[in-house]
């Protein structure tokens, strides 16, 4: 199953450019590209805005099916879907659309714009940010494709050049996409009321016909408005991002974290429940076991864990990202020399804060203190204000002795949100009070 959370900060589709470049196209006709398009649904409901985008290029490619326009329309419309219905799945049919695209004309812009951001959101940072830069090369002018730069130079914690990019992008066009992405850096960064103003901005920037964009920068902005402490306001947002846009995943898992927060933990079953029993994910199973470990249900917080590990090795594979499996691991003690080497292999090819911070994390795990140290002085060397870096922290500086510093980044993490984890934040509070981790 897929799942219900994307990890890239990279969101917005701009519209497409009304022309591509041409090259002399293969043998393409309606009758071999039928297993690419959509299938036309006679709903009771409202078209979606990514069902109303997969209907007209539907119809552009079954018209022109030679012509590069139609499977770019194609692929921004199912990446759309993919974020709508946050069925990770669906961006297979936007790759397929966009290799028949470049098959057609390989320098496209539009093709290649989106296929960078495609790229991200199957974490092939590397090959994401090459196309990014081909796609510059072609149009140096565009804002929209300076945050896929953007998206993957942060992944990748080439955070100077990110920077840079996002400047270049908010100087281009000061929009949702670019306001976006500035409160992500500057969250980064440790600037939380800064980066809760730029989301705020991002949030009034954004249209009315689009729900679900509209959902997600609600959900940000409460993200960011936690990290100052306002976890009342936070959950305000997360309201009015269900109101905007009912049953949204990332909406419903945020109001739940806010229950976990204000000690509702029946209300956050209640949401969690709801959402694991119309779609099974391994996020909703996790959260599940986390809560049911915390009420002492082991029976049940067993039955989730379980299922949590027999779904998230596939979404693993899937989206080429092992931090869900890892974290999973190092936090319940399970499987750890493997979880270490997981660690070590990612963070060969990536230095963002996340990626430093598995790093520590599974180290602390297997005993090796001086190590994770170092690795978790890189997770916090742009002062990010995440309550598990500085938890991680935290528990390295104890295990070396180093009692007044831990027990500084433990207060800083529970001062934060005292809840930033159900399990978690209670061997922060156990440690802090001199009792056994």
């Amino acid at each position: 199953m897929a799942r219900k959370s994307f990890l890239i900060v990279a969101f917005a589709l701009c519209a497409l450019a009304s022309g591509c470049a041409r090259a002399t196209p293969e043998n393409i006709s309606p009758s071999n590209v039928d297993s690419l398009l959509p299938t036309v649904s006679a709903g009771s409901g409202p078209l979606s805005r990514a069902d109303r985008q997969l209907g007209a290029a539907r119809a552009y490619v079954e018209s022109r099916a030679s012509d590069p326009k139609g499977y770019n329309l194609l692929a921004a419309a199912y990446m759309q879907k993919a974020r709508e219905a946050e069925d990770f799945g669906v961006n297979a049919k936007a790759m397929e659309a966009l290799d028949r695209s470049l098959r057609l004309a390989p320098d496209n812009y539009d093709a290649l714009k989106l296929r960078a951001k495609l790229l991200l959101t199957f974490h092939r940072f590397e090959e994401g940010l090459e196309v990014a830069r081909r796609a510059q090369a072609l149009n140096p002018r565009d804002h929209d494709n300076y945050g896929a730069l953007t998206d993957a130079l942060v992944e990748l914690g080439e955070y100077t050049a990110a920077v840079e990019a996002a400047q270049m992008m908010v100087d281009l066009r000061p929009d949702t996409s670019s306001y976006a992405r500035v409160s992500y850096l500057r969250w980064l960064h440790g600037d939380t009321r800064g980066a809760v103003e730029a989301m705020r901005l991002a949030a009034q920037s954004v249209g009315p016909q689009e729900p679900e964009r509209v959902a997600w920068c609600h959900v940000q902005l409460g993200e960011a408005l936690l990290s100052t402490g306002e976890a009342a306001e936070a959950e305000r947002e997360f309201d009015r991002a269900l109101f905007v846009f009912p049953g949204y995943g990332a909406a419903l898992d945020a109001k739940a974290r806010a229950r976990v927060r204000a000690g509702d933990l029946e209300g956050a079953l209640e949401i969690y429940r709801g959402e694991h029993e119309a779609d099974p994910s391994a996020d909703t199973a996790l959260a599940l076991g986390d809560l049911y470990a915390k009420l002492g249900r082991e029976d049940e917080a067993a039955r989730h864990y379980a299922t949590f590990e027999s779904l998230e090795p596939e979404n693993a594979a899937a989206e080429n990202d092992m931090h869900h499996l890892v974290a999973y691991w190092t936090d319940h003690d399970k499987n750890l020399d493997e979880a270490l080497a997981l660690a070590r292999k990612e963070r060969e090819r990536r230095k963002d804060v996340y990626t430093c911070d598995a790093l520590a994390w599974a180290l602390y795990k297997k005993g090796l203190y001086a190590e994770a140290k170092a690795a978790s002085e890189e997770a916090l060397r742009l002062g990010t204000r995440d309550p598990r870096l500085l938890y991680h922290a935290g528990m390295i500086a104890y295990a070396l002795g180093e009692r007044g510093r831990g027990a500084d980044y433990l207060r800083q993490a529970l001062a934060i949100n005292p809840a930033f984890d159900v399990l978690q934040a209670d061997v922060a509070r156990r440690t802090l009070g001199g009792r056994p981790a």
